[in-house]
């Protein structure tokens, strides 16, 4: 019987792997998610308990992936909050089709969208996060008002103009009456919310329109607005004045034409 070569290696052929040999992987998340997910730990720990390695393990994400696209936490949490104001901020084209005939009928209008937006889970979300972490980071709150803020003060103002200016320069006060708008009608039931204090929808809708008549009629009743809007009233007034006056120096001919014929009476009867 002839001897085997000691050098001569036994080749084991490997089967193919089957499904059931390979492990099950997590389905990969679209940046968009993986920016939710770390939004939501950011709310729930705290920016300083929210460590890179947590946000990895809860997306399922390599933390070399995450470096590579944000650099560090700081610019991650910027970009989370980047994502939920662009997600929540109600489009200004929104906005405008709601308007009405009238400005306080387009501001309740406009106040009702805005509400239900700030009151809506992703605003409050958005809210909280903001308020919990702009105390050691001032710049996040600069930056969600920057982002969140300023296009919708931007159209109001531009609807306040319309309404209450004659011409581009006669309501310099248009930023300030919308940023009263937002902090008076839209903020007072946010902030409520925020607090944890959960109000009734029928309270809700009952200040924000006492809110928007208080915004508007002390508008209004400006001195700088008043001069904008009063020169129709001031005409009516003026004629109304003189129409008085006219009534006036009649009545006062008539009381002379009066007094006249009774003092030519008594001359009569001393004769």
């Amino acid at each position: 019987m002839p001897l085997k070569d000691a050098t001569t290696k036994t080749v084991v052929k490997k089967e193919p792997a089957t499904s059931r040999d390979r492990r099950p992987r997590r389905p990969s998340l679209s940046n968009e998610e993986f920016l939710d997910k770390a939004l939501d730990l950011f709310l729930e720990q705290g920016f300083e308990r929210t460590s890179i390695d947590a946000i990895t393990a809860a997306a399922g994400i390599a933390k070399r992936t995450v470096y590579a696209r944000y650099g560090d936490k700081k610019t991650l949490f910027k970009a989370a909050l980047q994502r939920a104001i662009e997600e929540w901020l109600v489009p200004v084209e929104r906005l405008r089709q709601a308007e009405c005939a009238t400005l306080e009928e387009s501001l309740l209008a406009i106040a009702y969208i805005l509400v239900d937006n700030m009151l809506s889970p992703k605003g409050l979300r958005l809210l909280r996060l903001t308020n919990a972490e702009s105390g050691h980071m001032p710049e996040i709150g600069a930056f969600t008002v920057r982002q969140g803020e300023q296009p919708t003060i931007a159209y109001l103002a531009d609807l306040f103009q319309r309404h209450l200016a004659k011409d581009a320069t006669s309501f310099p006060e248009a930023e300030d009456a919308a940023q009263a708008f937002l902090d008076l009608v839209v903020g007072g039931p946010a902030n409520e919310a925020a607090w944890g204090v959960v109000s009734e929808r029928t309270a809700i809708d009952q200040r924000t329109r006492y809110g928007v008549r208080l915004l508007l009629h002390g508008l209004l009743g400006s001195s700088t607005t008043s001069a904008a809007l009063s020169d129709a009233r001031l005409a009516d007034e003026n004629l109304r004045l003189k129409k008085l006056l006219a009534e006036s120096l009649i009545e006062l001919d008539q009381a002379r034409e009066r007094l006249g014929s009774v003092a030519g009476g008594d001359k009569t009867a001393k004769k």
